[in-house]
């Protein structure tokens, strides 16, 4: 298998990942990484808050809770040997009423169970210590939670692959896929390519990557829009850490939360308002075509029928500051409305089944010699390293297979 050529879709972090894990693996394997942007991580990589998530949230015996810690500990020793940012500054996820209380246990038990290190619970008075400006009745602390800067990991990884004779094509939009003897052939317009094996790791595109693949038709992919505040600059000190909600458990969305960044801004958000794009950064980009097949999907409608108060309220957020900064006032009650400025966006590939399903874990499907990447949500940038173990290890031995999450 040494001399197979390997290819893989999609040069967000998870695509890298993967290609460089195959490379170090099984050296003299040729990696092709195929990109359809002119530069590596232009999408869910490149608006990524930063956050290394420590696998508090996670449901324990998941893909997301194994993958996340494993990632965790990989990523660090990763930038620590890069000299890439890596600062544990600490996360609290607030409880802000009393009924909060019983949903943050059982985030605290998931935490146990999944070896969060070092997370525990803090009182009112032990919140002020740790955050003196934040609100809240009760929290947990998670003092080993990370912030990262994802593009610049994604940046190494794409050097690690050419560096270990591999190749990134940039400017490579995959317009066809197609089973020939003995391999697979991308295309590209008429530019074509033969490869042993082929993963698919399209992100935003994962769906409609995979129809050209002969996947299954679900899940697809529902874009979601996340937008930010930026503290203003004198108001930075105000958080020191970073301070979460305890998140609705109906909901893959954490809430809006305050995130410190290592370019030194601080975040407010985001969001999570329906995109009319896929690639939706901006209110007024719409793609009718994205329109079209999310209208002809019954999944949407279920969906909307189930969550269509939640989204009129993400959609005040939206056009209001005052709006939302509601909430966010609940756990730092020092920011305000001119305490901040409208940031950037990004938008998560949200897969949803067609019983209106949003999913929450990640899913890897196995299509003869094709591994498609279906749903990989946060926290896959923090685990992308374990998911390229996991990846890897499935198409070179088998025996563990693609276990896909629920």
């Amino acid at each position: 298998m040494a001399d197979e050529t390997i290819g893989v879709v999609g040069a967000g972090i998870v695509g890298l990942a993967t290609a460089r894990e195959i490379a170090l693996r099984r050296p003299g394997t040729r990696v092709v990484v195929f990109e359809k942007e002119r530069e590596v991580s232009r999408h869910q990589t490149g608006h990524n808050s930063g956050v290394v998530h420590a696998g508090i949230y996670y449901t324990p015996g998941s893909l997301k809770a194994d993958l996340c810690v494993r990632g965790v500990s990989l990523l660090r020793e990763y930038c620590q040997d890069r000299r890439l940012p890596y600062d544990e500054i600490g996360k609290l996820v607030v409880a802000v009423r009393e009924d909060e209380l019983g949903r943050m246990e059982n985030l605290y038990t998931r935490a146990k169970n999944n070896h969060v290190p070092e997370v525990r619970k803090v009182s009112r008075e032990e919140i002020r210590e740790i955050e003196p400006h934040a609100g809240g009745v009760a929290a947990l602390h998670s003092p080993r939670t990370a912030i990262t800067d994802y593009p610049a990991v994604a940046r190494a990884f794409a050097k690690d692959v050419v560096d270990g004779g591999g190749e990134v094509r940039l400017g490579f939009p995959v317009t066809s896929i197609t089973t020939v003897p003995g391999g697979i052939e991308v295309a590209s317009g008429q530019d074509r390519v033969r490869v042993d094996r082929l993963i698919l790791c399209a992100g935003l595109q994962s769906d409609s990557v995979a129809r050209l693949a002969q996947d299954r038709p679900e899940p697809r992919i529902i874009p979601f829009r996340g937008e930010y505040m930026l503290l203003k600059p004198d108001k930075r000190h105000l958080v020191r850490g970073l301070v979460y909600p305890v998140p609705d458990p109906r909901y893959p969305f954490l809430g809006v939360h305050f995130t410190p960044r290592v370019d030194g801004s601080v975040e407010v958000g985001p969001n999570a308002v329906l995109a009319l794009a896929k690639e939706g950064y901006r209110r007024s980009r719409v793609s009718p075509r994205d329109l079209l097949a999310l209208a002809a999907y019954p999944g949407a409608w279920r969906m909307a029928a189930q969550h269509w108060r939640t989204g009129i309220r993400e959609y005040r957020g939206s056009f209001s500051t005052a709006a939302f900064m509601k909430d966010a006032g609940l756990y730092v009650p020092e920011v305000g409305v001119r305490d901040v400025v409208r940031g950037g966006a990004g938008v998560r590939a949200q897969a949803l089944d067609r019983d209106g399903t949003l999913v929450d874990d990640f899913r890897i499907h196995q299509v003869g010699r094709i591994t498609a990447v279906r749903n990989a949500p946060s926290p896959a940038a923090t685990a992308s390293m374990a998911i390229a173990e996991h990846i890897a290890a499935a198409v070179f031995d088998g025996s563990r297979g693609t276990r896909s999450g629920a």
